[in-house]
């Protein structure tokens, strides 16, 4: 059996690279979905700790302070032969300010989007009117709730534990999660809770795709959607900064029902905004982060800014399929096109596969072409290649032109397969490294071949020894 460079290849190496291949042919990336775990709970109860235990190894960052997990985390988790996915989250405290709001945030954009939701209490303490408050909001939750009372370390804490029945979310389960009392009856609730599949699959066909609106403060993204909802869903005001919270919004457009999410104009980058920019910022990010789709919004009526370069990026480096708008155009004149057309050329070379739309929010010019552009960037994103019919047209690739020489060899490019979608991920193994350059090539001559308008493309090299002849 012959490789892509005419060379012998070894029977095993060949058998390992087919399995690999048929498994990522599989939809989804050969992955199947599965059904999520929140941890969520008032500062400093060590809900980082028990994430760990139910892991099984030491992942989140644990340390005697409060206020240590800010994020939402996901992890992988196993227990009895059952995969699902542990979202840690930083303290929830329902009246917090600042950051503490946008940790709290992030716990409640958590719950919303799990299967099932651990409440984790100190038992030492007991419940405290934060406890309550959190307990007051779970009960309303159409989702199953799961009581912990943590830091049980001895049968002593066992009359606290009996306590903790006033918050209304049925048994508390004693566990001590540094030294793993108890763990074991919770994951086995834990499993009895969570359902076979998730209720809710990411970029299931079951409900509307989900696209995030972003860009600069003040370029016109919720009159946008105000323009495409028919009504006034978002406040709209000439100071920029007026949205701060996402806002979700089912939209029927071209016959088809599509989320958008309105998100707050990214002044600074997340880690160094502060106050309630970071807690806008932080919540921009996820909703970009939970989008399938972005339309990126910029004002054509002037220069391209380092803000609207920055938001391209985010929605690159989050994998996500990507439509630029450029908003105001009723008030871009014959000069200020040609201007946009150069500063297009120089500063976006980045993102030339991306789909250009140039609208106006104002007057609703061009927005029904949004729809076509959405459609267009999503199939990309979930376009497939056989692994078949992409190493054909990789060996007729390489064959005219071959990688360039690296240390006084040349790289030859063994196999290569699609490794998952969304965005699409390609692998060559090759016996070298490949340049950047080499690599900028092949994406685009792959574009050129099978398209993926408006979805980024990642193309991973895997370096294998190669074998001596026998």
């Amino acid at each position: 059996m012959t490789g892509l460079d005419g060379t012998w290849a070894d029977e095993a190496e060949w058998t390992a690279l087919d399995e690999a291949a048929e498994a990522a042919d599989l939809p989804g990336g050969g992955e199947p979905p599965q059904p999520t775990l929140a941890v969520v709970g008032r500062p400093n109860v060590g809900k980082s700790t028990l994430v760990n235990r139910i892991l099984g190894r030491r992942e989140a960052v644990v340390q005697d302070v409060p206020g240590v997990t800010r994020d939402r985390v996901a992890y992988d988790a196993l227990w009895n032969g059952r995969r699902f996915t542990v979202l840690d989250t930083g303290g929830w405290e329902p009246d917090a300010q600042g950051l503490q709001a946008a940790v709290a945030a992030q716990a409640e954009l958590a719950m919303s989007t799990a299967d099932a939701i651990l409440l984790v209490v100190d038992a030492t303490v007991g419940a405290t009117t934060t406890d309550e408050a959190v307990a007051k909001v779970l009960r309303r939750s159409k989702r199953p709730v799961l009581l912990c009372a943590n830091k049980v370390d001895d049968e002593r804490l066992m009359a606290d534990v009996a306590s903790l029945w006033s918050l209304g979310l049925g048994e508390p389960m004693p566990v001590s999660a540094l030294h793993g009392r108890g763990s074991g009856d919770l994951l086995d609730a834990v499993l009895n809770a969570l359902p076979e599949t998730p209720k809710e699959v990411f970029g299931g066909t079951g409900g509307p795709r989900r696209v995030a609106l972003v860009g600069k403060p003040n370029v016109g993204k919720s009159s946008l959607l105000n323009r495409l909802t028919g009504e006034e869903r978002s406040v709209v005001d000439s100071v920029a900064g007026t949205t701060v919270d996402p806002v979700d919004s089912l939209v029927e457009l071209d016959g088809e029902t599509w989320r958008f999410v309105d998100t707050a104009g990214l002044r600074k980058r997340v880690h160094t905004a502060s106050g309630a920019e970071y807690y806008a910022s932080l919540r921009t990010k996820a909703a970009i982060e939970a989008a399938e789709v972005a339309i990126v919004l910029v004002d054509a009526s002037e220069p391209l800014s380092e803000q609207d370069l920055r938001v391209v990026s985010m929605v690159v480096d989050a994998g996500r399929a990507l439509v630029l708008a450029y908003n105001k155009w009723d008030l871009v004149d014959e000069d200020r096109r040609y201007q946009l057309a150069k500063e297009i050329d120089r500063e976006l070379v980045r993102v030339r596969w991306a789909e250009r739309i140039n609208v106006s929010a104002r007057t609703g010019r061009a927005v029904a072409k949004l729809a076509p552009a959405l459609r267009t960037a999503l199939t990309s994103w979930d376009q497939r290649v056989p692994t078949g019919q992409l190493n054909a047209w990789l060996n007729d690739l390489v064959a005219a032109t071959p990688p360039p020489v690296r240390g006084g060899k040349q790289p030859k490019i063994l196999f290569a397969t699609q490794a998952q979608t969304r965005p699409p991920t390609f692998v060559l193994f090759t016996t070298g490294f490949l340049e950047a350059g080499y690599r900028r090539f092949l994406e685009r001559k792959l574009r050129e071949t099978f398209g993926f308008t408006g979805s980024p493309v990642r193309i991973s090299v895997r370096v294998r020894e190669r074998k001596p002849r026998k």
